[in-house]
Order: C-alpha cells, then sequence, then structure tokens
C-alpha cells in the first residue's frame, strides 16, 4: 500500500478539524486544485483512510450526563461473539480490543449514574463471555 505524502496528510488533518469543508475550501487550504483534491480524497476512501465523516455531539448536550470506561476481562476467544453483543447496547459508544491487565475497554455514555449501573450490572455482567469488570467514571473529558 502506498504512504501518504505531505498533501494527504494535510488534507487527513484540515477534515479532522471541520469533515464539513466542501471540496472548494479544502482544497484552497491544502492548496491544491479541486479536481486534484476530488482525486485524493476519492483514493483516501477507497483505501479506507478515510472511513467516513461524522458529526462529533457533546454528550451532556443530548442527556448523556454520565459517561465511564468500563473495562471487561473476558473468555478467551470469545471476542467475535463478544464485539457483536457489545455493538447492540446503544450506550456503548467505543470498544477496543487490548493488551495488558483487561481485555476490553468501553467508552459508556449513559443519561445518570442509575442508567450506567444498568448498563454494566444487567447487561454487561450478564454476557457469558464477559468474565469481570471494572468502571472508571469520567469527571472531565475532552476531544482532541
Amino acid at each position: 500500500m502506498d504512504t501518504l505524502d505531505d498533501v494527504d496528510r494535510r488534507i487527513v488533518a484540515e477534515l479532522r478539524a471541520d469533515g464539513r469543508l466542501s471540496v472548494r475550501a479544502l482544497a484552497e487550504r491544502v492548496r491544491i486544485s479541486r479536481a486534484n483534491a476530488y482525486a485524493r480524497l476519492d483514493r483516501l476512501t477507497a483505501r479506507g483512510v478515510i472511513t467516513g465523516f461524522t458529526a462529533t455531539v457533546d454528550p451532556v448536550k443530548i442527556g448523556l450526563t454520565t459517561s465511564a470506561y468500563v473495562s471487561l476481562t473476558v473468555r478467551q476467544n470469545g471476542w467475535r461473539d463478544l464485539k457483536e453483543r457489545l455493538r447492540t447496547i446503544p450506550e456503548v459508544r467505543h470498544m477496543a480490543l487490548t493488551g495488558g491487565e483487561f481485555d476490553v475497554m468501553l467508552l459508556v455514555r449513559a443519561a445518570d449514574n442509575d442508567a450506567l449501573r444498568r448498563v454494566v450490572l444487567e447487561q454487561l455482567q450478564a454476557i457469558p463471555e464477559v468474565l469481570g469488570t471494572r468502571t472508571f467514571l469520567i469527571f472531565e473529558d475532552s476531544a482532541n
């Protein structure tokens, strides 16, 4: 696979800062033609470098006032089934298979502490592949 050149990196950086940029504005910011910007965007998308465009939302402003990282210790060889099951829990906003003390780390966003408790105790701990959980409340976070 080709490596990214400086222009590709600048395109990715500009889109990470503002995913709503028009191709015209993007081309102006990275100082290339619109045709070149379209071609590079198509190539970056086809190669899977750019996987989509999303809106970043303040969870508190949409009613998700409690956030936590929840670590899971899981049965070996259970990741594929577990991953599909976790995708069905709306409060799970991010999941990562990790190395080290824990097997899986989740970002959970819930309406309040009671809703977080239900997710952890009634949903996550009820999954057969999950052997244990630890919950780390987030007091403040910021996106980079």
